[in-house]
């Protein structure tokens, strides 16, 4: 089974609709206040600015167009007022022909196509020729839809609309209201036409696949590197590994490297104390009424916490041995109840000292 068409078309629509979301989003920034052409009488026309935009408190103004030319002179601020905006030509419902049509209520998800095929049969036009669109539809009978076609012949159009567009404007739609329409109806959007210079979707479409294709290749290229570049380290690092083990392999055969290692040893031994010499050391000092409950060796630094008749001399005691100095006491001297004594906290550093022969 080949899997490749279906991901190409996922691919594909997945594309279209990035592309149309896009071009939605730059006509907007482009097109950032709208202008309504309003038909009064036939070939007569009022410019009315829409919405709450930053000009619109342009005054209303009338313009006629014959034959496809807006005859007089714009005003300066409507004439910057219709350069980049989006049009709106509200058109006569006397152009338009209306047709209703019904459908069974399950055709909804192919109106565009039904109502395609559909307009040659209900208006003198193919669809080629015609510009058209449709109410939303609304539920009728026996589990139908009901809907009115609005439709135009294009040429009818095409000279109004491309007036407009040549005033520079961004986007120019053309809608009609039927006749017997409340005053609250949604117009129809029978046809719309964006001037040169908007984004198309079919040149974000082709800007979307060169990007894609080109962070593909980058990628790839990025991938191969790393790829690479890790097999180099692996390599240099294999390399250094071998090193190291043949460097210590020529130093643990090497006399002189045994010799060092033994005067480390033996030069550590000399400089370290031993515990159990300042134990038996601390054993002859300390009086027997004293009693030591915690005792820490770190290094050559000795601390011991107990409880004695007499804090005060002890630390004269150790300070006469030989084996300590700097005896001082590092927390308070406290007496409890119940204690025989004074709890006291010495801390002291040890000295190496080995008999002969050691």
């Amino acid at each position: 089974m080949n899997i490749l068409p279906p991901i190409q078309e996922g691919f594909y629509r997945w594309i279209d609709s990035v592309a149309g979301t896009v071009n939605g989003l730059l006509n907007r920034l482009q097109s950032n206040h709208e202008v309504r052409i309003i038909e009064n009488t036939p070939d007569t026309f009022t410019l009315r600015a829409a919405g709450a935009g930053r000009k619109s408190n342009v005054a209303d103004h009338r313009i006629r167009i014959i034959n496809g030319t807006i005859r007089g002179q714009l005003p300066a601020d409507w004439a910057k007022m219709l350069r980049g905006s989006r049009a709106e030509m509200v058109l006569n419902a006397n152009r338009f022909l209306f047709r209703p049509l019904e459908l069974p209520k399950r055709a909804v998800e192919f109106l565009d196509g039904i109502v395609r095929a559909q307009i040659d049969r209900l208006t003198p036009w193919t669809p080629g020729e015609a510009v058209f669109s449709w109410t939303p539809p609304t539920d009728g009978p026996n589990d139908r839809i009901e809907l009115t076609i609005a439709a135009t012949a294009r040429a009818r159009v095409a000279p109004l609309v491309q007036a407009i567009a040549d005033l520079g404007v961004a986007s120019v739609a053309v809608l009609t209201v039927p006749a017997d329409a409340g005053p609250h109806a949604a117009p129809i959007k029978v046809f719309e036409q964006r001037a040169r210079g908007v984004f198309e979707i079919d040149r974000i479409r082709r800007t979307l696949v060169a990007s894609f294709l080109i962070s593909g290749l980058a990628a790839a290229i990025t991938m191969g590197y790393s790829a690479f570049a890790l097999d180099s380290l692996d390599a240099e690092q294999q390399a250094l590994s071998q090193k190291i083990s043949a460097r210590r392999a020529a130093l643990r055969a090497s006399p002189e490297f045994t010799v060092s290692a033994q005067r480390m040893l033996e030069r550590r031994k000399q400089s370290t104390p031993s515990n159990v010499i300042v134990l038996e050391a601390l054993s002859q000092i300390l009086p027997d009424h004293t009693f030591v409950t915690e005792l820490r060796i770190e290094v050559d630094k000795l601390q011991i916490v107990g409880v004695t008749r007499d804090a005060a001399a002890l630390i004269a005691l150790i300070e006469q041995s030989p084996h300590f100095t700097s005896a001082r006491f590092y927390a308070p001297t406290t007496r409890t109840p119940g204690d025989p004594g004074e709890r006291f906290h010495i801390e002291a550093k040890v000295k190496p000292i080995f008999a002969v022969g050691t």
